[in-house]
């Protein structure tokens, strides 16, 4: 971890070092929707984290590099396991999404061609005419919609089947997969106060979300009395980052360090696939499901660069204090190429919803003979300029370690709190449900000295 906020830290190591952590991934999700309240909880065990640091000390000659270490670490940087669960009695309602979408699209570009499966058409549609055609295909054949003038090819105006003050609304949403980094690390001390360093780091990334919609309570005379829509998506690709950075040795007892890790640059390839029923179905609605896949072309991610600034206070062997302060504008995320129109405007919304993150740790350890003990504090900003999408991130930790000499076992425990609005779907819905989610990871490490 020292090595990954600062590349010059496995310098600081004086003798060679493997390292193998575990960690359980618990998840717990209070979600609001419609005031009625929710909760769903998960856990995950993941081997998240292996490396090690060899070094290299200069016993001999005048050169002013006492030390230079080689280090080479796999760290999950990002566990997507996820879930959470919201129901309510809604006054938005699955025709709301599909109307929003379909207004405007002519009802001709949604028809079977002669011969034609109702999945290929689903595939046509989608890569010939784009998403929001596709959308309306499965509200019109899924039976949520219907045009004004079926008759009429060039009819662009929809009304909904279903009749409705409220209705019961049930949404459960998974994710998984990960975002890991593998870092080659190069670091050296220069004469007795400087420590220099530099990463090179690939990353991997695998998504799924996985989302089921229910929806039932319409009023008796309505033609539709149940209708669900699922879908998923998977993302996965690869990724490229650098690291530099420097720590000086004020003197005994103080060090500062300063640290920059470039954007990340990502490729990364997306699918979907989606099912529908209601009541008035097409009677072939079935064979539309999680094998008929939407593939879409490769695009690229940059996110920001982030700079972190560091204050470590050494008591000799007794213990430490460490504080680390980081920036990255969120508002400079951008997707490629920038020439796609569709990327365009959520490039435009990216800089202007997103913004500058600011974030703090602090954190102290008191060494009591072979055991040390250690706690920590965690603060994060909202990506979004409008906090009530995603709020402030708050932590705490707490850990035990004990040092046999040739090795050493570390215990902590993580917590943090973060509140979000999640919307159900991107049109349609204006109310979203507010989850408040409590993460927990307990880590295992075992380290060998060399």
């Amino acid at each position: 971890s020292a090595i990954g906020i600062n590349p010059a830290g496995s310098a600081v190591f004086i003798n060679s070092q493997f390292t193998l952590s575990g960690t359980n991934y618990n998840r717990n999700n209070d979600a609001t929707y419609f005031n009625r309240l929710s909760n769903q909880e998960m856990n995950s065990l993941e081997l998240n984290q292996l490396g090690g640091v060899f070094v290299f000390n200069n016993t001999g000659g005048n050169s002013d590099w006492k030390r230079v270490s080689l280090a080479f670490n796999y760290d999950m940087a990002q566990n997507f396991d996820n879930e959470y669960f919201a129901s309510g009695n809604a006054n938005q309602g699955l025709d709301s999404y599909f109307l929003g979408i379909a207004n405007g699209i002519p009802f001709g570009n949604l028809l079977l061609q002669d011969g034609e499966f109702i999945e290929e058409a689903y595939l046509d549609i989608g890569s010939s005419f784009g998403f929001a055609t596709q959308q309306a295909f499965l509200g019109y054949f899924g039976g949520l919609i219907d045009p004004v003038d079926a008759n009429d090819d060039n009819n662009t105006q929809y009304v909904s089947n279903a009749q409705y003050n409220s209705v019961n609304q049930e949404y459960f949403q998974s994710t998984s997969g990960y975002n890991s980094k593998f870092t080659v690390n190069l670091a050296g001390q220069y004469q007795e106060n400087l420590y220099l360093g530099a990463s090179l780091n690939f990353h991997t990334v695998l998504y799924e979300k996985f989302t089921l919609f229910d929806e039932s309570g319409y009023d008796a005379a309505s033609a539709i009395q149940f209708a669900t829509f699922d879908n998923l998506l998977r993302t996965e690709g690869s990724g490229f980052s650098f690291n530099l950075g420097a720590i000086a040795k004020m003197n005994e007892n103080v060090r500062l360090g300063a640290s920059y890790q470039s954007p990340t640059w990502y490729r990364l390839t997306d699918d979907t696939s989606q099912r529908i029923n209601s009541d008035l179905a097409d009677a072939d609605i079935g064979f539309i499901d999680f094998n008929i896949v939407n593939l879409f072309e490769a695009y690229k991610i940059k996110t920001p660069s982030k700079y972190t600034g560091s204050l470590a206070i050494i008591f000799g062997k007794d213990g430490l204090l460490s504080f680390d302060y980081s920036y990255q504008d969120f508002s400079e995320a951008e997707l490629r190429p920038t020439s796609d129109a569709a990327f365009a405007s959520e490039n435009s919304f990216i800089s202007t919803a997103l913004q500058g993150v600011s974030s703090f740790r602090l954190g102290g350890e008191y060494r009591i003979d072979r055991v040390s003990l250690r706690g920590g504090y965690r603060y994060e900003q909202s990506p979004y300029a409008d906090d009530r999408i995603i709020g402030e991130l708050n932590g705490y930790s707490a850990g035990l370690g004990y040092n046999f000499g040739a090795s050493r076992l570390d215990l902590a425990v993580s917590r943090s709190e973060r509140d979000s609005q999640e919307n159900l779907f991107e049109v349609g819905f204006n109310t979203p449900a507010n989850v408040n989610a409590v993460n927990t990871n307990v880590t295992l490490g075992y380290t060998l000295n060399f």
